[in-house]
């Protein structure tokens, strides 16, 4: 009997990685891989890769280095795979570069994986960044029971792909193609069998998920909140949420949809990029600072307890030291729970990347030192209001110690909580005791498994308190 072929896939970037990820993964296993943790002893890697920024591009290069210099020390004949937006921004030119890799795949192209394989064993090192005209999530296969269990109690989904915003700085339109929607039943199917195998949150994906425009079953256009309406009556679900965003596109109904909806967690991930008029519209956001800033207003006022996180860019070309200030007072304006924050990078073939006025590189770490310390701050006094509050908890693993677990408030802070013997997937109410720099710590003031709350609290978060 054959030993089972061993798969390693890492992921670099968004959540959407994540997931197309774990779809090679399950089309794999049909072929007679299981995964492993260790490359080394992997007959296929797969780098499922992010271009969004010009680090994340070194890190590719740097790994594929470091797994040639293992492929010729160990003599294993290991195949070597790109897939995911480097392999679409680049192609052919990745073989050329690096000799190592045995085949390049897009983003679009997963489902063609096994016959990719079958070709570079027969050492044709192919390449397949198309956009083609079938569905690939017709076909690609459902993960199994197990997989599904041993990725634990939450799941993304994707939902939509692709983005038509064309913003000057980034190239996903370039690597992931326009806006793309899947039909609400194969997402509602989707997310039933999922929980049905044990999940208990799921995250709606997209590059632009709020944009959703998929076919209902009553063959109109439906938007994120009629979708978020339906998945909501999947019995046994506890938690929804969905990323990424874009202000242009939270509507009222998405809107409302928080207010009405408590399997809809109160924490939205909706980038900002700046908080100044003139470089929001040379990145060409589409939106100006007071847009965004009367949604956040209308999301508190839909659900006091909503929290935000978001992005950031500093040292756009152009940017002048007032319009950092500028992005400066909307972190003090706005109050993030948590945020992420990058200098800016040229990204060959975006519009900015031929813009006169580029920063200098020392005037950007400064900003973005300076802008991180503030977000910090933000981050810092909202998980300090956090104290003595009661949360609903999904338990997720085991923690270091005996009889401890870790979960995740609606908030998604980690949480450690010393528990009665329960099972990974349950909530429990929580009242947190603790707040350190990267998770919370909190006592169990009921046990019981809570089905239809997101958030248990003795009052609102009330304008974040930051």
């Amino acid at each position: 009997m054959h030993e089972p072929r061993k798969l390693y896939v890492k992921s670099f970037g968004c959540q959407m990685n994540v997931y197309d990820s774990h779809r090679m993964a399950d089309t794999l296993a049909k072929e007679g891989y299981v995964e492993t943790q260790d490359p080394a002893d992997a007959d296929l890697v797969i780098l499922n890769t992010c271009h969004i920024r010009e680090k994340a591009v070194d890190k590719v290069y740097s790994e594929l280095g470091r797994l040639r210099k293992a492929k010729q020390e160990d003599g294993r004949d290991t195949i070597i795979a790109v897939a995911g937006c480097v392999a679409q921004a680049e192609g052919a030119e990745i073989l050329r570069r690096t000799p190592v890799v045995d085949l390049v795949v897009g983003p679009q192209s997963y489902h063609r994986l096994p016959e990719l394989l079958a070709q570079a064993k027969a050492g044709a090192r192919p390449v397949d960044t198309e956009f083609p005209t079938e569905d690939k999530f017709d076909h690609l296969p459902a993960p199994s029971a197990a997989a599904t269990r041993s990725r634990g109690p939450t799941a993304f989904v994707t939902v939509q792909e692709g983005c038509d915003k064309f913003c000057t700085f980034c190239v996903v339109p370039y690597t992931r193609g326009s806006e793309v929607s899947r039909p609400v039943l194969k997402i509602v199917d989707e997310a039933r069998r999922l929980v049905d195998q044990g999940v208990r949150e799921i995250t709606l994906i997209g590059q632009n998920v709020n944009g959703f425009h998929g076919e209902g079953p009553d063959g109109k256009t439906w938007g994120l909140a009629a979708l978020v309406e339906r998945l909501a009556q999947i019995e046994g679900l506890a938690r929804l949420r969905y990323t990424t965003s874009h202000p242009r596109d939270m509507d009222d109904a998405l809107i409302a949809a928080h207010r009405d909806l408590p399997v809809l967690m109160p924490y939205l991930h909706l980038p900002v990029q700046s908080g100044s008029d003139r470089i929001l519209a040379a990145m060409n956001r589409r939106h100006g600072r007071e847009l965004f800033v009367d949604i956040i207003a209308r999301l508190r006022d839909a659900r006091p307890d909503m929290a935000l996180s978001s992005d950031f860019i500093v040292g756009f070309p152009g940017e002048t030291e007032e319009d950092f200030q500028a992005t400066l007072d909307l972190v003090d304006q706005i109050g993030f729970a948590s945020a992420y924050s990058f200098k800016y990078s040229t990204r060959p073939g975006t519009p900015a990347a031929g813009y006169g006025a580029q920063v200098p590189e020392e005037v950007k770490t400064d900003r973005l030192a300076r802008l991180h310390a503030r977000l910090e701050a933000s981050k810092t006094a909202f998980d300090a209001g956090c104290k003595g509050r009661r949360f609903d908890i999904l338990l997720e693993k085991p923690g270091r110690l005996p009889g401890q677990l870790i979960g995740r408030s609606p908030y998604l802070q980690s949480v450690v909580v010393t528990a009665p013997p329960a099972g990974i997937g349950e909530l429990l109410a929580v009242e947190i005791t603790e707040v350190g720099p990267n998770s919370l710590a909190g006592r169990v003031v009921e046990h019981q498994d809570v089905e239809d709350r997101g958030l248990a609290s003795d009052r609102p978060l009330a304008a974040m308190e930051a």
